[in-house]
C-alpha cells in the first residue's frame, strides 16, 4: 500500500507545475511589467499620506547630525589638539557649521572641547549621532533573517531610523504604524479577494499557496514601497549634501575628489542593473517552492487520517522532505545572486575608497590639507561609499519584494464573485428559471448542455443522476458559485448575471456534504449562518433536521461545545446539524447535497417529511442517491452526462418503463 500511495503522489505531482502553480503559472515578468507593480505598489502610500510626509520629514532631518561628525572631529584635531586658531583655516566650513564656529572662536582649547562634550553630550540625547554606514543599514529598517518566512514576519513591524535618541524613536514608532497599516491593508485585500474566488479557481488553488501569498507575500509591500519612495529621496539628499560640503570646502584643494565621489553610485548601478532579471527570477522560483512546502503540510494534516489509514505516512514524509528540500536549494540560489552582487560592489567602493585614500594622505602630507581635514574627507568618502553601495544593492534588492508583490498582485486581479457591481434585487417568490443553460469548466470539460428547467417555490425537489452527471454543478449555479458559460438563470423574471453574489446569496443557502462545523457550543455554529436569529426559530430548525433526538442527551444542550469540525459528533449528527444551520438562515432557496447520506431508516424519513412541511414558501433541493430520500420528492430531475434527461414525480417516472430514471432505478438499486 506504501508503494502504491507513493507512485500515486508522484503521478499526481507529474501532472502540475514543479511548485503546484495551477493557476498562477507565469512568472515571468518584463522590465515594463516590473515598472508597472512598482508604480501601483506606490500608490498605496496615498492610505497613509499623512503618515509619510511625516516619516519623510523626519528622516530628512535626521540625516543632519551624521554630516556634522567629520567636522566635530575636525575641530578636535585642528583647534583642540594641534591648537591653530580657526583664522588660519584655508578650508571654509560648511554654513551649516558656521552657528557653532561662531561660538567657539575665542575659546580656549579646553573651553572648546567642552562644549563640544556638551553639544555632543545634547546630540546624543535627540539625535543619537549615528554614523553614514548605520544609517543606511537601518534606513528603512530592513527585516532581519535570511528565509522569506522569516523577513516577511520581521517586514510586518518594521520600521527605522538615520537616528537614535528621542529622534529616532519617534521615527522608528511612526514608521512601524506605517508599515503595519500599508501591510494589513493589502493582506486584507488579499484575503478578501481569494476568499471570493469562483468556486472553479478554489477547486485548483491550494490552502498552502493561499496562505504564503497572505502571510509572507503581502508584508514585503511596505519595504516596496519605501525603497521606491524614502530611501531613494534620502540617499540623494544625503550624497548631495556630501558632495556639496566636498565641494564647498575642498573644491578649490582636491578637486579630484569630487569627481571619484559623484562618480561612484553611477558607476555600481550599471555594474549591478544587469543582474536584475535574473533576481527577480530566482526570488519567484524561491517563494513558489516555499508555498509548495506550505501547500504539502496543509494537505497532510488535513487529511492525516486517510494517510495513516492507508499506511502512507512514509511516502508523505518523503514527499514532504522533496519539497522542503527544493525550497532550501532555491534559497540558496537567492543568496548566491546576493553573493555576486556584494563581491561587485564591495570591490567598486574599496577601489574608490583606496583612490581617495591615497589622494587625502599625499595632501596632508603636502601641507595642503590639516590633519583635521584629514577626518572631516575620510568620514564623508566613507559614508558616500556606504550609500554607494545601498545604490548597488538598491535595484538587485527591490527584486525581491517584486517577486512577492507580483503574486499578491497576481491574485487581487484574478476574476472573483466580487467584480460585478451591486444591484437592487427583488426577493423570489414564484420560480427558478433555467434556459438553454451550459457549462464547461476552464480545463475544457462540459458538464451541462443546454438545461431547461422550471423550480417551483413551494416544492421539495430531488436532483438525482450517476457520478459525474453534473449534478452538484447544476446545484453550484442557483448561489452563483459558478456562472453559466452559455444560457442564463432566472429568479422570477430577473437574469441573475446582472446581480451581484452577495444579493443572489440572499436568497439561497446551500449546505455542502462536507459538514463544515466550528469548534464552538452548537448553538453559536448555528448562529453563524442567521446572528440575529431567535431560540424559538434554532430550535424549530433542529426539530425539523431531527437534531433535537440528540441535543437533549447532551449534558449542556445545545451549549454543548463540540470538537474540531465537530469531532465529537458522529457523522450523521454533523450532518443534522449541518441542515439546522441551512434552517436558520431562513432563504427562499436551500440545497441539500446528500443530506441523509449518513442517517438511519428512521430519521431519514423524519427528516425528509419535515422538509417537505417547511418547504410552503421555499424552493428545497436535494441532491441524493438514496430512493429513500428521493421518491419522497415532489419532483424528480434525472440528469447523466449533464443533460436533463428525465423530469417528473417518482410514481410518474417509475410508470414509464422506457425512462431513463426507471433504468437507473432498477440497475443502480438505489
Amino acid at each position: 500500500m506504501p508503494n502504491q500511495l507513493e507512485h500515486a503522489m508522484k503521478l499526481k505531482g507529474d501532472e502540475i507545475n514543479e511548485f503546484d502553480d495551477r493557476i498562477d503559472t507565469n512568472t515571468e515578468l518584463t522590465f515594463y511589467e516590473t515598472l508597472k507593480l512598482l508604480s501601483r505598489s506606490v500608490n498605496l502610500l496615498a492610505s497613509v499620506r499623512t503618515l509619510f510626509f511625516c516619516k519623510v520629514g523626519l528622516a530628512i532631518v535626521s540625516l543632519l547630525p551624521a554630516l556634522m561628525v567629520p567636522w566635530l572631529l575636525k575641530i578636535v584635531v585642528d583647534q583642540v589638539i594641534l591648537q591653530s586658531p580657526f583664522d588660519t583655516e584655508t578650508v571654509p566650513f560648511p554654513p551649516f557649521m558656521i552657528p557653532l564656529v561662531s561660538r567657539l572662536e575665542g575659546m580656549s582649547p579646553s573651553g572648546i572641547m567642552m562644549t563640544i562634550v556638551i553639544f555632543s553630550f545634547f546630540m546624543m540625547a535627540l539625535f543619537g549621532l549615528r554614523a553614514p554606514a548605520a544609517e543606511q543599514a537601518e534606513i528603512v529598517g530592513a527585516p532581519q533573517g535570511f528565509d522569506a518566512a522569516t523577513q516577511s514576519e520581521q517586514a510586518l513591524s518594521a520600521g527605522g531610523s538615520a537616528a537614535n535618541g528621542i529622534w529616532g524613536l519617534i521615527e522608528l514608532l511612526l514608521t512601524i504604524r506605517m508599515t503595519q497599516r500599508l501591510a494589513n491593508n493589502l493582506r486584507s485585500t488579499l484575503m478578501g479577494r481569494l476568499s471570493r474566488l469562483e468556486m472553479t479557481i478554489l477547486d485548483d488553488q491550494r490552502i498552502g499557496d493561499s496562505i504564503y501569498r497572505v502571510m509572507y507575500d503581502a508584508p514585503m509591500l511596505p519595504e516596496i514601497c519605501y525603497r521606491l519612495t524614502l530611501r531613494p529621496v534620502l540617499i540623494v539628499i544625503g550624497a548631495i549634501l556630501s558632495v556639496y560640503v566636498l565641494k564647498f570646502s575642498y573644491g578649490e584643494v582636491a578637486p579630484e575628489l569630487i569627481w571619484v565621489s559623484a562618480a561612484i553610485m553611477p558607476a555600481i548601478l550599471l555594474i549591478t542593473a544587469p543582474l536584475s532579471r535574473i533576481t527577480r527570477r530566482v526570488n519567484q522560483k524561491s517563494r513558489a517552492a516555499g508555498s509548495a512546502t506550505t501547500n504539502s503540510v496543509e494537505e497532510s494534516i488535513d487529511n492525516i487520517k486517510a494517510v495513516q489509514s492507508l499506511g502512507g505516512s512514509e511516502a508523505d514524509t518523503r514527499l514532504f522532505d522533496e519539497k522542503s528540500s527544493e525550497s532550501f536549494k532555491r534559497h540558496r540560489h537567492t543568496v548566491l545572486i546576493d553573493g555576486v552582487v556584494k563581491i561587485l560592489t564591495a570591490l567598486c567602493t574599496t577601489g574608490a575608497l583606496a583612490y581617495a585614500f591615497i589622494l587625502i594622505t599625499d595632501e596632508v602630507v603636502a601641507g595642503v590639507l590639516s590633519p583635521g581635514d584629514y577626518a572631516v574627507l575620510f568620514g564623508v568618502f566613507v559614508g558616500l561609499n556606504s550609500s554607494a553601495q545601498v545604490v548597488g544593492l538598491y535595484w538587485i534588492e527591490l527584486q525581491k519584494n517584486v517577486a512577492a508583490v507580483r503574486r499578491v498582485f497576481f491574485f487581487i486581479d484574478h476574476t472573483s464573485e466580487l467584480d460585478r457591481e451591486p444591484r437592487p434585487m427583488a426577493p423570489l417568490t414564484n420560480k427558478v428559471s433555467l434556459k438553454d443553460v451550459s457549462f464547461s469548466y476552464p480545463d475544457g470539460r462540459q458538464a451541462l448542455y443546454n438545461v431547461n428547467l422550471e423550480l417551483q417555490v413551494g416544492q421539495t425537489i430531488a436532483i438525482v443522476g450517476p457520478t459525474g452527471a453534473g449534478k452538484t454543478t447544476l446545484a453550484y449555479m442557483l448561489p452563483a458559485y459558478i456562472r453559466p458559460t452559455a444560457g442564463k438563470i432566472q429568479f422570477d423574471e430577473q437574469d441573475i448575471a446582472k446581480f451581484h453574489v452577495d444579493d443572489i446569496r440572499d436568497d439561497v443557502t446551500f449546505v455542502f456534504q462536507e459538514h463544515m462545523l466550528l469548534s464552538i457550543s452548537i448553538k453559536e455554529n448555528l448562529l453563524l449562518a442567521n446572528p440575529s436569529a431567535t431560540d424559538e426559530k434554532i430550535f424549530e430548525a433542529c426539530r425539523i433536521a431531527g437534531a433535537m433526538d440528540f441535543i437533549e442527551e447532551l449534558e449542556n444542550g445545545i451549549d454543548t461545545v463540540i470538537g474540531k469540525a465537530g469531532d465529537t459528533l458522529s457523522v450523521g449528527q454533523k450532518q443534522r446539524l449541518s441542515v439546522a444551520r441551512g434552517l436558520v438562515r431562513d432563504t427562499c432557496i436551500l440545497v441539500l447535497d446528500e443530506p441523509t447520506a449518513s442517517l438511519d431508516p428512521r430519521t431519514e424519513t423524519n427528516m425528509i417529511h419535515n422538509l417537505r412541511n417547511a418547504s410552503k414558501g421555499r424552493l428545497i433541493i436535494i441532491i441524493a442517491h438514496r430512493l429513500s430520500t428521493i421518491k419522497q420528492a415532489d419532483r424528480i430531475i434525472f440528469l447523466d452526462k449533464g443533460k436533463v434527461l428525465d423530469v417528473g414525480s417518482h410514481r410518474e417516472l417509475m410508470s414509464n418503463p422506457n425512462s431513463r430514471y426507471h433504468q437507473f432505478v432498477k440497475l443502480q438499486g438505489v
